[in-house]
């Protein structure tokens, strides 16, 4: 019978049994966070609760009451205190390693609240959105800021980790357009953009650095820096045709070979042309953009030059500006044109940051963008793949080292 009305319970989600249930694994939660405390203050002072001897190191020294937020709710605990001998004579205060000072909230309950705030929820939601998870725990506007803000120190330490150990053969190089409030207006401004590309072919997001603008020296900054945390220079850089990071990799990375972006060149191709010759233009340019072979490929462009010359000289012309940068990646395995084309890999990161500030108009600071661009990358948000035909990466690098040598 008892069975029988649990059944109905929760079919009827009947709320006492839900909370009774709830609270029953509060308590448990309580109890064994209690007892870890307790164990680990002991470890500390070498003895249990009234416990002598001359192996003691310390003493207790009350408690003090605090209110947790885990997954399972929020809990009561009192967390116990003491003084440890140092060896010079003195005491100092014991800190809980297993719930340091100031920490209000279990890793998890964090987790889920960046989860949420990456995943597209706004700050003002948040709460609700984990309301589940968190009953009636409370979940302030300023907690889920503080919480998103640790990020923050992650950031910096990444941003400054050295890369002397690492291989990058291809470095793909973007700018992102977002926008921020600067001085009580929204402006947009540019995120230089790095992703690297190991010898094992993962993608690996290298620097992330918000500039005024994108000329020749925000872009050299950006590959100074690179080169001062010790990367080494790529076999090819892929990017998207601005004039001032081309002149930025010439001065900084001389010897990289440099590949356009075909997607962005076939934007510009169609720019130039009249609606009515869009189609035309698409099916001609891949035509060679996709062969299957470098002469196809070398052809193809040729011929495209040689037919757009007559029939719309400006397409020919944007084309012609391209010159070989355009069919750089020609020289590398087939199986890895797909990936050297494009910079479409930056463009992924792109997507998915504007599909989570979509919830709002623009970020609050300069700082928020990029540590947020970050996040969305080493939390999970945007997985990079590894790139097609890698297994080819390596007589790539060693054909590379020959020349120099």
């Amino acid at each position: 019978m008892r069975d029988k009305h649990r059944v109905e319970g929760i079919v009827g989600q009947e709320v006492g049994w839900g909370e009774g249930l709830r609270e029953g694994v509060r308590q448990s939660v309580r109890e064994f966070l209690q007892d870890v405390l307790e164990e680990e203050l002991e470890a500390a002072l070498g003895a249990p609760r009234y416990g002598r001897g001359e192996a003691r190191a310390g003493y207790r020294n009350g408690g003090k009451g605090r209110r947790l937020v885990t997954s399972a709710g929020g809990v009561r605990l009192a967390v116990p205190r003491a003084r440890l001998f140092e060896p010079r004579g003195g005491t100092r205060e014991w800190e809980s390693r297993v719930l340091p000072r100031y920490e209000r909230r279990t890793p998890d309950v964090d987790a889920a609240v960046l989860g949420c705030y990456l995943g597209g929820v706004n700050t003002r939601k948040v709460k609700a959105a984990l309301r589940p998870l968190l009953g009636g725990a409370g979940l302030s506007r300023s907690a889920v800021s503080r919480i998103v803000s640790k990020m923050r120190s992650r950031f910096e330490a990444w941003a400054a980790r050295s890369l002397a150990e690492e291989t990058f053969a291809y470095v793909f190089l973007d700018g992102l357009g977002v926008k921020v409030r600067l001085g009580h207006r929204v402006v947009s401004v540019p995120v230089l953009a790095a992703l690297g590309v190991r010898p094992d072919g993962q993608k690996v997001l290298l620097a992330l650095e918000l500039a005024g603008a994108e000329s020749t020296a925000s872009w050299e900054g950006l590959l100074r820096s690179l080169e001062a945390r010790g990367m080494k220079a790529p076999v090819l850089a892929v990017v998207d045709g601005n004039p001032g990071l081309e002149a930025a990799l010439r001065l900084v990375w001389p010897k990289t070979k440099i590949q356009r972006c075909t997607v962005h060149k076939l934007r510009n191709l169609l720019a130039k042309a009249p609606k009515h010759l869009h189609d035309e233009v698409l099916e001609d340019y891949h035509a060679f953009v996709y062969a299957d072979a470098p002469a196809a490929v070398r052809a193809g462009h040729a011929a495209f030059l040689r037919k757009w010359e007559r029939k719309c000289p400006g397409v020919a012309a944007s084309l012609r500006e391209a010159g070989d940068l355009l069919l750089t990646f020609t020289e590398f395995p087939v199986d890895q044109w797909k990936c050297l084309r494009t910079t479409n890999c930056v463009e992924r990161l792109n997507e998915e940051f504007r599909r989570r500030v979509k919830t709002q108009c623009s970020l609050p600071s300069e700082d928020a963008v990029v540590v947020l661009l970050y996040a969305l990358v080493a939390e999970g948000f945007v997985r990079m793949r590894k790139i097609d035909g890698f297994e080819k990466i390596g007589e790539v690098l060693m054909a590379t080292r020959r020349e120099a040598a």
